[in-house]
């Protein structure tokens, strides 16, 4: 059975309909990443998923129980963890403070502030520091950091690499790939998509609101999700 399901999910910005109608599964262990063009409404749906925007049609399942009508804080509770784009730390507190904030608002489990430090080892040298005076990687690993000591079930990741300078990524994404390693259950938005591949286990190319590829990441090209991230293989209604 699937950890998170979502059927016919519809979302919008005031009339603009961002995500339409949208079902997909991810299995415990699985690395599903969220892939498109910016405005395809990627974070759209990992904030519906999270609770953080509402919903205009269809339903969120967790484990095989319906949380569509849960607010955030308790899906957070419940083992659904967002880290958003851009972060959103708390940049006049620690990064300690930061993960304790997390941890108290979140599910009992094996994650704690330490072993967010064996985790994300640059942290522990920074971690009476304010976030807001770290670098973009250290607050990409303390906004990853905070999400762990909720103990998620399910880590909804947007736009990891956005705004880092390569090696802030390189970084991050080797901290990442021990998490996968390690059987977490990911969501991942990402625009490079040579990363994407190489850390998924399935890809989901969005355009335009809609999921227009889906399948395992190891049987598609890099040329069937550039195709699709560009709608290159749609036929628009003149040509028809």
């Amino acid at each position: 059975m699937s950890l998170l399901r979502i059927e016919n999910l519809d979302a919008r910005h005031g009339q603009l309909q961002a995500v339409r109608g949208i079902s997909l599964e991810v299995r415990e262990g699985e690395t599903l990443a969220l892939v498109g063009a910016n405005g395809a409404g990627k974070t759209t749906l990992l904030r519906a998923i999270a609770g953080a925007h509402r919903l205009a049609a269809g339903r969120v399942w967790l484990d095989g129980a319906d949380v569509t009508q849960v607010p955030a804080f308790r899906r957070l509770a419940l083992g659904i963890a967002l880290v958003p784009e851009g972060r959103r730390l708390f940049t006049d507190m620690t990064v300690e403070e930061n993960l304790l904030v997390a941890r108290a608002h979140g599910r009992p489990g094996p994650w704690t502030v330490e072993r967010v430090l064996d985790a994300f080892p640059m942290l522990r040298a920074r971690i009476k520091a304010q976030a807001g005076s770290l670098s973009g990687g250290e607050q990409q690993a303390t906004a990853i950091g905070r999400a762990l000591v909720a103990n998620p079930r399910v880590l909804l990741l947007d736009e990891v690499s956005l705004g880092l300078a390569p090696v802030a990524v390189e970084r991050v994404y080797q901290c990442l790939e021990t998490l996968i390693a390690g059987g977490a259950t990911i969501v991942l938005v990402e625009q490079d998509l040579a990363r994407a591949l190489r850390v998924a286990t399935r890809v989901a190319c969005m355009l335009e609101g809609s999921v227009v590829l889906e399948g395992a990441a190891a049987g598609m090209t890099r040329e069937q999700v550039t195709e699709a991230y560009f709608g290159l293989g749609r036929k628009t209604a003149a040509q028809a």
